[in-house]
C-alpha cells in the first residue's frame, strides 16, 4: 500500500516521484515498463544517435498510414526506460511562447498562464549560465550550453543573419524568436535527464518504490469507483500496487490515453466495440492529438570533415572523440547532433514565430535509421502551432499490443501551406553565402521548384519530431479530459500528468514543458492531501 503509484517512469513521472517522496510520511510507488538501468548511449550524448535504430530504450511505436504524408505510416519513438523521453530525445532545453501559456488560461484553466507556470519552470532549472528573470539554479535540471559546440554551427547562424533572422543568444529569455545555440540538459559532457535529476537523488529513500519492468495493464478501482490501484504485467506475470490516496498516469501521450481505455474510461462506442466494460464515457480520452510535423533538407558537404558522416577521416575522428570523451567528458560525443536552430514566422504578418528550425551537423535521414555515405549537413523545419488534430485508439483490448496511432498529420490545408511556406525559408538560408563553400548538392528535395513541387517532397518526406502532446487535453469542456488541476472528470483519486493533457501544443520541443507540468501538479497534489 502506497499514497500514490505513478504509472510512467518518464519525464513527467521522474519529477512526481522525486518531488512526493521528499516528504518521508508519504509513500510513493513509481511502475516503469522498460528497464532501470542507464546504458553508455544514454550517458554519452551523441549516443542518441543509435537510440533511434534499436528497440531496447524505445517504444518504437508506427503510427496509421497518413493520407497527409502519401499513404505512410510515420515513425514515433518514445523512451521505454527510467527518463523515458528524455532519455532517448535530443537534450534540447526550450519552452516555448508565453503566449502558448495564457492561451491555456485563456481556455478556462486557471493556474496556467505564463506567470504562473514560469516560477515552476524556475524552480526545476539549474542554469550554468546563472539566475536572472528567466533562469533559476539550485533545481535538479542541469542545463548548460554545449561543452564542445561543432565549428560548422556558427556558418548556419552567419547564413541565417544574412537571410534576414536576427540571432538570439537565450530563446529561453523574453522572445524566442531568432537564430542561436541551444542549451541542453547536460552536466558535465553527460546526459541529465528526468531519472537522474530527480530520481537520482531520491532512490535511496525509504518511502520511494520504484519497479522497472512493469508493463501497466489497467487501473483498479474501490467500491465507490475510485481510483484505489494498478495492476500491471512483469517477469512473473500479474500484479497489483494499491493507492490510499491517488492513482497518476504519466504514461504521455501515447500510453495514458490507452490505459485510460483499457480501464474503461473513454469514448463509450469504441470501448464496447473492444468489449472493455465502459465505467466512464469520457469521448476526449485519446480525441486532439497534436504533434509537431516536420520535414528535413539534407546537403552534401564531402570537405567538411568536421561534421558528422562516414568517410576514412571522419571514422578517425570519431575513434579519437572516443578517447576524448572518456577522459574528460568533452569533444564530438558530447553533440546533440542538432546544435543550433531557431524560431521564425513563415510570415511577417503572424504576431509570435510559428516555425522551428533545428540545425544538424549531420546528414539525417528517416530518423537517423538510414546512412548515407560522406559528410554533410541538414535542417528541419517544423510547424509550432498545427491545427491538424488526430487520435489514439485502442487496437485491442490486449494491454501488451500498442495503440492505434493516427496524428493525421497534414490533414489541413492551413498546415500544408505554413510548412511549405518554411521550407521556402529554410532552404534561403541553406542556400545563403555564408554557406556556399561547403555546400554540395541538395538531397532528395533539389527538383521541388514551385509550391507543388515543394508540398510534393513535403509530403513524401514529413514526419514527426517527437512531440506529441494533446490526447487527454486539459479544459472545461465536455470534450475534455482533465480539469485544470488534472483530475480526470468523473473519476475520484485518478489524475494524468504530462503531455497528454496540454489543451494545445507549445510553440517549441516539449520535453522542459511536460518537466514543468509535472512540477505544477505536485504543489496541486500537496494542497490536496492537506485539505
Amino acid at each position: 500500500m502506497f499514497d500514490y503509484v505513478i504509472v510512467g517512469g518518464g519525464s513527467a513521472g521522474c519529477v512526481l516521484a522525486g518531488r512526493l517522496s521528499e516528504d518521508p510520511a508519504v509513500r510513493v510507488c513509481l511502475l516503469e515498463a522498460g528497464p532501470a538501468s542507464e546504458p553508455l548511449t544514454v550517458r554519452m550524448p551523441l549516443g542518441f544517435a543509435l537510440l533511434a535504430r534499436t528497440g531496447g530504450l524505445n517504444w518504437g511505436h508506427q503510427t496509421e498510414p497518413q493520407a497527409g504524408l502519401d499513404g505512410r505510416r510515420g515513425y514515433q519513438p518514445r523512451g521505454k526506460v527510467l527518463g523515458g523521453s528524455s532519455a532517448i530525445n535530443a537534450m534540447i532545453y526550450l519552452r516555448g511562447h508565453r503566449a502558448d501559456y495564457d492561451g491555456w488560461a485563456a481556455q478556462g484553466n486557471p493556474g496556467w498562464s505564463w506567470d504562473e507556470v514560469l516560477p515552476r519552470f524556475l524552480r526545476a532549472e539549474h542554469n550554468e549560465r546563472g539566475a536572472g528573470p528567466f533562469h533559476g539554479t539550485g533545481g535538479p535540471l542541469n542545463v548548460a550550453d554545449l561543452r564542445s559546440p561543432n565549428p560548422f554551427v556558427a556558418r548556419f547562424l552567419e547564413a541565417a543573419q544574412q537571410c534576414g533572422h536576427r540571432l538570439n543568444p537565450d530563446f529561453n529569455g523574453a522572445d524566442p524568436e531568432g537564430v542561436g545555440v541551444f542549451q541542453v540538459t547536460q552536466r558535465e559532457g553527460e546526459r541529465w535527464s528526468a531519472a537522474r535529476a530527480y530520481l537520482g537523488p531520491a532512490r535511496g529513500r525509504a518511502n520511494l518504490r520504484v519497479i522497472a519492468g512493469a508493463h501497466a495493464t489497467r487501473i483498479l478501482f474501490d467500491e465507490a469507483g475510485r481510483g484505489c490501484g494498478v495492476e500491471y504485467r512483469d517477469a512473473g506475470g500479474l500484479q497489483q500496487v494499491q493507492a490510499g490516496r491517488e492513482v497518476l498516469l504519466a504514461g504521455g501521450a501515447f500510453g495514458s490515453p490507452q490505459l485510460l481505455m483499457l480501464s474503461g474510461i473513454g469514448p463509450g462506442e469504441h470501448l464496447q466495440a473492444m468489449g472493455i466494460p465502459v465505467r466512464a464515457d469520457l469521448p476526449g480520452v485519446g480525441e486532439g492529438l497534436q504533434d509537431h510535423v516536420d520535414v528535413t533538407m539534407v546537403i552534401d558537404s564531402p570537405g567538411a570533415h568536421d561534421l558528422l558522416g562516414v568517410s576514412l577521416p571522419g571514422m578517425g575522428r570519431l575513434l579519437r572523440a572516443i578517447g576524448q570523451w572518456r577522459r574528460d567528458r568533452r569533444g564530438l560525443l558530447t553533440s546533440n547532433a542538432g546544435e543550433a536552430g531557431g524560431f521564425i514566422r513563415s510570415d511577417p504578418a503572424e504576431p509570435i514565430p510559428d516555425l522551428q528550425l533545428h540545425f544538424v551537423i549531420g546528414k539525417l535521414v528517416d530518423h537517423g535509421r538510414r546512412t548515407l555515405l560522406g559528410h554533410g549537413f541538414s535542417c528541419h523545419v517544423c510547424l509550432l502551432r498545427p491545427r491538424s488534430r488526430g487520435t489514439v485508439r485502442l487496437a485491442s483490448p490486449d494491454p501488451m499490443a500498442a495503440p492505434r496511432i493516427d496524428p493525421r498529420f497534414l490533414s489541413d490545408a492551413d498546415d500544408v501551406r505554413r510548412l511549405v511556406r518554411g521550407f521556402r525559408l529554410m532552404r534561403d538560408i541553406l542556400h545563403a553565402p555564408a554557406l556556399a563553400p561547403w555546400r554540395g548538392r541538395e538531397l532528395f528535395s533539389a527538383d521541388a521548384r514551385d509550391d507543388a513541387q515543394i508540398e510534393a517532397f513535403v509530403r513524401s518526406r514529413a514526419d514527426t519530431i517527437y512531440h506529441p502532446a494533446g490526447s487527454c487535453r486539459m479544459g472545461p469542456g465536455a470534450g475534455d479530459v482533465v480539469d485544470a488541476r488534472l483530475r480526470v472528470k468523473g473519476v475520484a483519486g485518478l489524475r494524468v500528468i504530462d503531455a497528454s493533457v496540454m489543451p494545445t501544443i507549445v510553440g517549441g520541443n516539449t520535453n522542459a514543458p511536460t518537466l514543468m507540468i509535472a512540477e505544477r501538479a505536485v504543489d496541486w497534489l500537496r494542497e490536496d492531501a492537506r485539505a
